[in-house]
């Protein structure tokens, strides 16, 4: 066992790596719809394994990775950001940052009266609020205050304490909540889903084994009979009966490929590929003629698949439908939309669904539509498989130089610390990367990669830095930490739900608990709901609010430093 103890002490950047992977085996356990996660379970883990005792792994390592995750979040959520900064968002946002200022006075007001410390109550936000990023903020913010090296070690060592204790219930309670309030308010969630899906676009109801067929798109071929319809007709005339759900892609006559164009006639014998939604397709083949799946071995078919950001001030906040009217059938035509993703959720591709600066849009036709019609929407990302390090080093050496401004709060000098300035100047880098599309940008696997994986290793220095005084704390202070943690978790949603409700109007049911979800920073929560719901309809909402709460949690970690006695 000795040898066990002396290689983990001798070896700290092994026995972190091993704190992370048990950490993150932990967090994949489930329980009902709550998870640890790899980060809390990696805090957790390290904190025991940190029991050995000996470990000491430089701060400016844990400062270094610490950086790199948060200007990542400032990177990937600046753009739905400064998105939901207008005035048709406005009541979200409102409910957003309200609920945010509701956890820093709940946080600061019950740490005063229970007499906790600056570090104890920075833990207490972490983990009561959820948002991992106050641990780091929080940490720099009593490394600025000039203590004693042992009484800053111990108020950083409160800070896991507080969250490791906290955090478990922070996460529940929202699940609980999204539960609990459509009992109270006796709302059926998934009749009000189908509604507010309706009302965006029509969806239908799907039984088991179905899927939604409106944002896929397919392929298929016809040969053109006596019988048919659209005999002697014009492809135009064809695919303005579809409502242009349908193109026609390639024609083959006598075993001639044919580029069609819209005053072509349809002949019997015709061989049609025909690229659209799969929900048109329903009648083709009783207009059209047979469906075959044999059609020669030298035909050459091919279309691409393509992301695309949009980056068009014209087309930002307007809906799908607004944006087919407003570019015209010529230029949408043979363009379909496969996907939609904002901050990695997926929105529903229905008629009425928002569109904001940043939304990465999955659209599948042949390759000179797609490139007719990129132009109008925004740009293809440059760097599918790379990133610009340019761009990563100066936003990073700009987030370092804003890190250096002070002010004082409450007769304390506050400095942002590396942390917040990286935080800003990945605000402003994700920005304007929409804005300015020839910029270099990072990829977006990459960044999630550094984002995440920064902050294992931070959580995990902190735990194994914390050690057994970290044991010992919880010990004393678990059982009161722990209940302080449920009212910190639940009292800013219980109060934001009615402000929400009775003053902001947010009234649907979807999307007040979206926002409810997204205020909070509550993934878990939002989950449950998707499950209750039963699709997309509440992702909107809580992106919008989820990237405003993100950014004003992460901000009170020395917030709440400088307001403690």
């Amino acid at each position: 066992m000795n040898i066990i103890y002396d290689t983990l002490r001798n070896l700290p950047y092994l026995t972190l790596f091993l704190a992370i992977a048990i950490g993150y085996f932990v967090g994949k356990f489930k329980v009902g719809k709550f998870t640890l996660g790899g980060v809390a379970g990696t805090l957790i883990m390290a904190v025991v394994i940190g029991q050995v005792g000996g470990f000491e792994i430089s701060g400016e390592v844990k400062s270094l990775f610490f950086a790199l995750f948060i200007f990542m979040v400032g990177y990937l959520g600046g753009p739905q950001f400064f998105a939901s900064l207008k005035l048709s968002s406005l009541k979200f946002l409102l409910a957003a940052f309200s609920m945010t200022v509701l956890g820093l006075l709940v946080v600061v007001g019950l740490s005063i009266w229970m007499g906790l410390d600056k570090g104890m109550a920075a833990g207490l936000a972490a983990g009561g609020l959820t948002q991992s990023a106050i641990i780091g903020t929080a940490g720099e913010a009593i490394d600025k205050l000039g203590l004693a090296t042992e009484a800053a070690k111990t108020m950083k060592t409160n800070v896991a304490v507080g969250y490791s204790i906290t955090y478990i219930f922070g996460s529940i309670g929202p699940i609980l909540m999204v539960s609990f309030i459509p009992i109270m308010m006796k709302w059926d969630i998934r009749a009000e889903a189908k509604k507010l899906a309706a009302k965006l676009g029509g969806a239908k109801e799907m039984v088991e084994g179905e899927f939604d067929p409106i944002k896929r798109v397919d392929t298929r071929v016809f040969k053109i009979l006596k019988s048919s319809k659209y005999l002697n007709q014009t492809i135009q005339s064809f695919e303005s009966d579809f409502n242009s759900n349908l193109t026609v892609e390639l024609i083959i006559t006598d075993g001639k490929n044919t580029t069609p164009n819209p005053n072509l006639e349809i002949n019997v014998g015709d061989v049609l590929f025909v690229t659209g939604l799969v929900t048109a397709f329903s009648n083709v083949s009783s207009a059209l003629g047979d469906e075959i799946s044999e059609f020669g071995a030298n035909i050459d078919f091919t279309e691409e698949e393509r992301r695309v950001i949009l980056s068009n001030k014209k087309l930002q906040g307007k809906t799908l439908l607004e944006i087919r009217k407003n570019l015209g059938l010529t230029k949408t035509h043979g363009v379909y939309i496969k996907s939609i993703v904002r901050m990695s959720h997926e929105l529903s591709v229905l008629d009425n669904t928002e569109i904001h600066a940043g939304d990465e849009i999955t659209l599948v036709g042949k390759t000179k539509d797609l490139d007719r019609i990129e132009k109008e929407i925004g740009y293809k990302p440059t760097s599918i498989h790379s990133t610009d390090f340019i761009v990563f080093g100066l936003g990073m050496v700009v987030g370092y130089l804003i890190g250096e401004i002070s002010f004082d709060i409450n007769g304390t000098t506050v400095a942002l610390g590396s942390g917040l300035g990286c935080l800003v100047s990945g605000l402003i880098i994700g920005f304007l990367r929409t804005k300015h599309p020839k910029m270099g940008g990072i990829n977006v696997g990459a960044a999630s990669f550094i984002q995440t994986f920064g902050l294992a290793v931070f959580v995990g220095i902190v735990g194994l830095n914390a050690g057994a005084p970290a044991f010992q704390a919880i010990l004393k202070s678990g059982i009161t930490l722990f209940l302080l943690g449920i009212l910190v978790t639940m009292i800013p949603m219980i109060v934001q739900f009615f402000m929400n409700f009775y003053l902001l109007k947010i009234k649907n049911p979807v999307e007040a608990l979206g926002v409810l979800a997204g205020s909070k920073s509550a993934n878990p929560a939002f989950s449950s709901l998707l499950d209750k719901t039963e699709n997309a309809t509440p992702t909107p909402t809580f992106t919008m609010t989820y990237a405003v709460a993100n950014i004003f949690l992460t901000l009170w970690g020395p917030i709440i430093i400088a307001l403690m006695p």
